[in-house]
């Protein structure tokens, strides 16, 4: 196989389910397993199988008393009494069955996909079923149980004495993980999301910078509602590009949320299919620019699984793959499988059509302008010394 990427897959995946009313839902991973290898992108020598996670590898994050309770509550045929203390048992992360090992096993996809990329196995490596940013070291938080970004770049810093530059572009802001890293210097946690003011988890304000000596290793780029495609990448291609230029990563890690879609039903984001071609066509680029390839990706959040999520990454592991699909038809026999099962008609395309203008576009671009100012105006953007 001449392609130098890996897709960290395992039907297994979809065992961390809360409900059938859920808003996450893994079978989002099957359609877009199923649409790549529709596209013919995607054979099963690309596919490494993902591995759970040891507790040690966990506590690198993670409170060992949090991990214990994680695999009791798991194992328990009622719910705990501590649950709430932990951030389980509620309306976002209700308790199921095999919580632990369900969990550990999108963890340890995501450090298979390091091992991958960092021991020079492959140059990319994409665990669509990662992308966990929201829990804490004690306590789950939206939809979140253990956080595997967070996991993979404390194994990267403690194995690999690497830095790292981490890149959301989830539709939430990457709480877990800037919190993780608030203070090292050696890790570049970077959110573009809509902003707080209306979506969870309220925080991702520009002045959030980090602290002590990772005091501007922590950058925020809050999104006005509504905003669209030219607003979004305009914002992304300056601000990655000019971090990438001053931090100098040795690996890139991406976290791919698709829920920045105007179809997504729990955000208020404007975007198109296109901002998923470009945020990783960019990636890759300056991966093999700064970083001799090295670029892990996850997935994340993206709650419109049926016309949203398996596009998305489809365009993601074509771009990770150097197999660059355009605009055309999805596949007949992809659409003749899922859209009986689908209540929402299926695009027909890869790409979106035309979706009607917001009003408020030039003020809303406006706005996002001057949040990139602010958000920037303390961070390594390589322009600090231009003697060198």
């Amino acid at each position: 196989m001449s392609r130098n990427a890996r897709l960290i897959y395992s039907p297994d995946y979809t065992q961390y389910y809360f409900h059938d009313d859920h808003p996450f839902n893994q079978r989002r991973l099957l359609l877009t397993h199923d649409l790549m290898s529709s596209f013919g992108i995607l054979t099963e020598s690309d596919i490494l199988a993902p591995r759970i996670a040891t507790e040690g590898e966990l506590t690198l994050v993670h409170d060992p008393r949090y991990i214990q309770f994680v695999r009791d509550q798991g194992h328990s045929e009622k719910e705990l009494p501590q649950a709430a203390s932990y951030g389980l048992g509620t309306e976002d992360v209700p308790c199921f069955t095999n919580m632990h090992e369900s969990s550990a096993l999108i963890v340890g996809g995501t450090l298979n996909a390091v091992d991958a990329v960092m021991k020079g196995q492959t140059e990319h490596a994409f665990n669509p079923a990662g992308g966990l940013h929201h829990a804490f070291s004690g306590r789950a938080s939206g939809f979140c149980i253990y956080n595997d970004c967070s996991v993979a770049i404390a194994y990267m810093r403690k194995h690999w004495n690497a830095r790292v530059l981490y890149i959301d572009t989830d539709a939430h802001h990457g709480d877990g993980v800037q919190w993780s890293f608030y203070d090292d210097p050696n890790v570049l946690t970077v959110s573009m999301h809509e902003t707080g003011k209306y979506l969870f988890p309220g925080t991702g304000n520009t002045t959030e910078r980090g602290d002590g000596s990772g005091y501007g290793y922590s950058i925020n780029v809050p999104l006005d509602a509504f905003t669209e495609d030219d607003s979004f990448l305009d914002i992304y291609h300056e601000l990655v590009t000019k971090l990438v230029k001053g931090f100098k990563p040795d690996v890139i890690l991406t976290q791919n949320g698709c829920d920045a879609h105007a179809y997504d039903p729990l955000t208020h984001l404007s975007c198109t299919m296109k901002i998923y071609q470009e945020i990783p066509r960019l990636a890759h680029r300056l991966a093999h620019e700064y970083c001799e390839g090295r670029w892990i990706a996850v997935g994340g959040g993206g709650y419109d699984i049926w016309r949203v999520v398996p596009r998305a990454w489809t365009l993601l592991w074509s771009e990770m793959s150097d197999q660059p699909l355009s605009d055309q038809p999805l596949p007949k026999e992809w659409l003749e499988r899922w859209q009986p099962q689908s209540e929402l008609g299926l695009p027909a395309r890869l790409f979106d059509e035309g979706f009607p203008v917001i009003p408020r576009r030039a003020e809303i671009t406006e706005k996002n302008r001057l949040t990139l100012e602010r958000a920037i105006m303390y961070a390594p953007t390589g322009t600090e010394d231009t003697s060198k």
